[in-house]
């Protein structure tokens, strides 16, 4: 397989990424196709559709061969299960799936057609393997879903001195409490003495967490200076 596309997004490295996609609707990305992918035709009748699965890959994962078991972060990174078991990065295939809101189709001179997304998870250049509309069928609300289903996940409760954060546009602010939110630490951390920096769009974000609390200690931009 190559690629037909690439994904921009405001997301410059894996740590801070929403571990599945949806959970954060505000984060927006574009999905740009590669010069050979660009004939507007490939993409006839998707207008009708408002959301697509998109097939991508883990490229930012580098590892040598491949471990039979993963410790999936909702079992709090302890409890091993099977990799064809989990959604974890980690696969013999580094092949990632993710349903994905189609917010517009941008029919680009120079760049030909962007289509336009929320509520992805993935980090900026991913690569783009396929694109396909989802569907009614795509959705079986009698499935069971194993370990998922587990208890834990619940939100933390983000805390932050709104005046000391400058000019930054409520929007952004509004993403990164939902990005937040879903504690972005990997899930055997709990030093409530660590700070963690994340980055978003332009933004790095300095912040601990202590229980459920999520206390957000700076954000700074690229022309904000000590």
């Amino acid at each position: 397989m190559k690629p037909i596309a690439h994904i921009k997004s405001d997301f410059p490295e894996k740590f801070g990424i929403p571990r599945q996609s949806g959970l954060v609707g505000g984060a927006k990305a574009s999905v740009v196709f590669e010069e050979e992918y660009r004939n507007p035709e490939a993409l006839r009748g998707l207008e009708g559709f408002s959301h697509i699965w998109i097939i991508w890959g883990f490229s930012a994962n580098k590892r040598d061969g491949w471990s039979p078991t993963v410790r999936p972060p909702k079992l709090g990174g302890n409890t091993r299960v099977g990799v064809f078991a989990s959604r974890s990065p980690y696969r013999p295939n580094a092949i990632g799936m993710s349903p994905v809101k189609l917010d517009a189709i941008e029919y680009n001179a120079e760049a030909g057609p962007v289509l336009h997304i929320s509520g992805g998870d993935m980090m900026d250049g991913t690569p783009v393997y396929d694109i396909k509309p989802y569907v009614p069928t795509d959705s079986l609300p009698e499935a069971i879903t194993g370990f998922a289903e587990a208890p834990g996940g619940a939100h933390l409760q983000v805390q932050m001195n709104r005046e000391k954060l400058g000019a930054i546009p409520d929007g952004d602010i509004a993403v990164i409490c939902a990005l937040l939110r879903e504690d972005p630490r990997p899930a055997y951390h709990n030093d409530p003495e660590r700070v963690y920096g994340m980055n978003y769009k332009e933004y790095e974000i300095k912040f601990n967490v202590s229980g459920n609390i999520l206390r957000v200690m700076d954000i700074r931009t690229a022309d904000k200076q000590d």
